[in-house]
């Protein structure tokens, strides 16, 4: 794919990524994820509350909750009720990931991240590029 034709759909996907960011009920920061194989979107994810939990993300001090998982971590997991894998795919953030998501996404075999917003702790980035993982900051003026 030419670099104009993968710019194109890199800002289709990251645009879809912030609505998806949107579904979150974090108030401090709502991130979203997708995630795309074969140009087709395979799994999608936003950060929040664990299935059962009840849909808040900060404690009354507005600090966030441990158990929260992160958008990725949420994409990521889906595929694993899925025929999906991510072998080989591309993760579309709206924010860059930790470190710890940084593993689940190399561990997953993801070869691509695509992100807009850089995350306080660029070590998860550090760790993607030293592990091979091809990864891309996305400017937001190109949105």
């Amino acid at each position: 794919m030419t670099d104009k034709k993968q710019e194109k759909y890199d800002r289709a996907y990251i645009r879809m990524a912030l609505e998806w960011a949107k579904l979150s009920h974090c108030k401090r920061k709502q991130v979203g994820a997708l995630i795309v194989k074969n140009r087709m979107i395979i799994s999608d994810g936003y950060n929040g509350a664990p299935s059962g939990f009840e849909n808040c993300c900060e404690d009354e001090n507005e600090k966030t909750h441990w158990y929260v998982l992160h958008a990725e971590a949420n994409a990521i997991l889906k595929t694993a009720s899925s025929t999906h894998n991510c072998s080989g795919a591309t993760v579309y953030l709206t924010m860059s990931p930790c470190k710890d998501c940084s593993k689940l996404v190399h561990q997953a075999g993801i070869k691509r991240l695509v992100y807009i917003n850089k995350y306080k702790d660029v070590s998860g980035i550090d760790f993607l590029n030293e592990a091979g993982v091809e990864v891309v900051e996305f400017d937001k003026k190109n949105l």
